[in-house]
């Protein structure tokens, strides 16, 4: 489950690294770059949490 959760956050990530260079090089139109980083945000930020915890010690 945990391997689970870090590849959609590390998709979520890319989803939000990988726009911005398609809109440099005008591959994709804003609009679409905004929402992919969306979508790439709400993954990031909903999955991410779950695996990068410091062990309490």
């Amino acid at each position: 489950m945990k391997s689970l959760l870090k590849i959609i956050s590390y998709l979520g990530l890319a989803a939000t690294v990988v726009p911005s260079c398609l809109v440099f090089t005008g591959t994709i139109e804003l609009e679409t770059h905004k929402l992919f980083m969306a979508i790439g945000m709400i993954a990031w930020f909903l999955t991410a949490p779950f695996w990068m915890h410091k062990n309490a010690t």
